[in-house]
């Protein structure tokens, strides 16, 4: 569903992402893995148009993605705190979204009441701005924002940062069903590998802008991650 052909990111003479071809299909769970100057964040920002490539270009359900903004429609993505709106609180936050995505308030509040267990309880009936709430809490609404609309490909940058262990585990669960019962594309990274060899269906090794390796998960998933990153 999204095709990456002779992708190239340059800043100056550096070269910070340098993809043949990689190709991420419907219904996938995708895990992006790397240290840190990796390329993970400057690829999902190519995914969703956020950089200019220094070359190639990237197929979003067959349309380029810098050519036209018919992908915008089915796609969504939390990749950091920018994507909040701070002076908004998290009812008028969700709302807005959905909005755009043409679904009416009550349909949002039926969608977001999901995941009260997830939210634990910190946000009902508060009325606290999204700046003022905690970094665990800012996570939770960009992550879950992202899913209204239920759309077929969702891309989020390190989801787990921030939140406590349950909470963990709980989107673990969260984005595995959504996955699965709407048959959408979810693409994260993530430093924690015990996460991505549980949730991802695929996951892909970068360094230095280049895929080191693309595995199929299974039971042995875990111990070569562990391996590469041990080096």
């Amino acid at each position: 569903m999204i095709t990456l052909y002779h992708t190239v990111k340059k800043y100056g003479e550096n070269t910070v992402l340098d993809i043949d071809t990689l190709t991420i299909n419907k219904g996938e769970i995708f895990g992006l893995v790397g240290n840190n100057g990796a390329g993970k964040t400057t690829m999902f920002s190519a995914i969703l148009d956020l950089v200019r490539l220094s070359d190639g270009y990237i197929e979003n359900n067959q349309t380029k993605v810098n050519e036209s903004e018919d992908w915008k429609m089915y796609t969504s993505a939390y990749l950091d705190e920018k994507f909040l709106i701070g002076y908004l609180t998290p009812k008028e936050y969700f709302e807005m979204i959905g909005k755009l995505k043409n679904i009416s308030p009550d349909e949002v509040q039926t969608f977001i009441g999901q995941f009260e267990e997830f939210f634990n309880g910190e946000l009902d009936g508060k009325q606290k701005y999204i700046r003022s709430l905690s970094k665990g809490n800012q996570q939770k609404i960009g992550v879950i924002g992202a899913l209204i609309g239920k759309p077929q490909i969702v891309i989020l940058d390190e989801p787990f940062s921030n939140l406590d262990p349950t909470s963990q585990y709980r989107l673990r669960h969260i984005l595995r069903d959504f996955s699965k019962e709407n048959n959408s594309s979810v693409l994260i990274s993530s430093h924690d590998l015990n996460h991505v060899a549980e949730l991802c269906n695929r996951i892909v090794i970068l360094e230095k802008g280049k895929v080191i390796d693309d595995v199929i998960t299974s039971d042995e998933t875990m111990g070569k991650l562990e391996d590469y990153f041990a080096v």
